[in-house]
């Protein structure tokens, strides 16, 4: 037998699980310390009220013979593309719901995209980056080549000129730097993917948490990224979904590339094949809840959730200002991305802030060589929690 020997070429631990099982060996050795975790993006706050609703409307459904629903499309059901749809159009974005494939959430299909694609391709990946992205493509026998997002360019990667990418991750805003990228810099990708016939595959799941009007929230909204780009999106973060799963993949039909018979072949038309072997589909229930998000009652109640979380991260950023720790996020992202005080490496300072104060982020340096000396912090906690965590703060780094 043959195994996939590129498993080697990666950690034998993901990132997060590292982190959690670092704090609950602390935990267990140190059982009376009370632990307050801002590392894992997970969220807090229960689902909305409209969505409740209609997961248990549609569960109730699917306890009657005559509205009992089997096997759904692999695609996705249509009334949820076409509130997906909606949704976009209300931001300057149009598209036909036939373009949306409804997922089980982004971190899947920001691994599973890349079973269409051939081994061996480049792939640029700006560093620091969400782990899955690197690791899957190692996984796939790809060659990852790093943009470098430093402190001195604002956390935003610009394309390498001197590389010939075939494929091309980006996210915005980024995890886990909390930056965003500008129309124009958008553009620039944009430009460099065109000029290269490079797919880009843009992760959009903290879309929501965007505040500045001026920035853009899909990749869309530049002009020609369309006929280079997938983007993919998730309710994790936007409406709490982190244990319901569902997300969404945008594969436009103006996505055409080249087969190995030199044919053109519609990006779409194979991500569609792809999911019809391997994916069963988004549960009917959790598809009807998905929905209610993008109802104007479930707008209103996801963004007062957002907000909330908002609020958690003005409270780190303001103790961050008061302690003079250079950081960047927290404005458009629920991520700061603070700079790891006295000089202190990432796992260092992470070893530091758990046998101190019993505070758990997420060390930057599992993000990538440009993330070492850096730390970020989430605002998916309480409010009660995350002020604790930073008068704690407070009390370790007082001037």
């Amino acid at each position: 037998m043959k195994m996939n020997h590129h498993y080697e070429e990666i950690s034998q631990s993901y990132l997060f699980s590292t982190v959690a099982k670092k704090a609950a060996d602390f935990q267990k050795k140190y059982p009376d310390r009370e632990m307050i975790k801002l590392s894992i993006g997970d969220v807090t706050l229960p689902l909305a009220g409209a969505v409740i609703k209609a997961l248990h409307g549609a569960v109730d459904e699917m306890g009657k013979a005559e509205t009992f629903r089997g096997y759904g499309p692999e695609q996705g059901y249509a009334f949820l593309q076409e509130a997906i749809a909606k949704y976009y159009a209300g931001h300057g974005v149009q598209l036909d719901p036939n373009e949306i494939f409804v997922s089980d959430g982004a971190k899947s299909d920001c691994g599973n995209i890349i079973d269409i694609f051939g081994e061996g391709n480049t792939v640029v990946v700006t560093d620091p980056a969400y782990p899955v992205y690197v690791d899957s493509n190692i996984m796939s026998g790809n060659t990852v080549v790093y943009a470098n997002s430093t402190e001195e360019n604002g956390f935003a990667a610009m394309p390498p000129k001197d590389v010939k990418a075939d494929l091309i991750y980006l996210c915005s805003p980024n995890n886990p730097t909390g930056s965003v990228y500008t129309k124009a810099q958008l553009r620039e990708w944009v430009d460099y993917a065109l000029a290269n016939n490079a797919v880009i595959i843009f992760d959009a799941a903290y879309e929501a948490f965007i505040t500045e009007a001026n920035l853009p929230r899909s990749i869309y909204l530049v002009e020609g990224a369309k006929k280079c780009a997938i983007e993919i999106c998730s309710l994790s973060k936007t409406a709490g979904f982190t244990g319901t799963r569902c997300g969404y993949t945008i594969v436009p039909d103006e996505l055409i590339q080249k087969d190995s018979k030199g044919s053109d072949v519609k990006i779409a038309d194979l991500w569609n094949r792809r999911q019809g072997s391997k994916f069963n589909g988004v549960s009917y229930p959790v598809q009807r809840a998905a929905e209610a998000v993008f109802t104007p009652e479930g707008q209103k109640q996801t963004k007062a959730t957002i907000a909330y979380y908002q609020e958690n991260a003005r409270i780190i950023a303001k103790t961050c200002d008061e302690l003079g720790i250079k950081y960047t996020g927290g404005i458009n992202s629920p991520y700061i991305w603070l700079k790891s005080p006295n000089g202190m490496g990432s796992w260092e300072f992470f070893d530091y802030l758990l046998n101190e104060i019993q505070v758990v982020g997420t060390p930057g340096a599992g993000f990538g060589a440009n993330g070492d000396g850096w730390f970020r912090l989430t605002a998916f906690s309480t409010h009660e929690l995350t002020a604790e965590a930073m008068e704690r703060f407070k009390t370790l780094f007082k001037k």
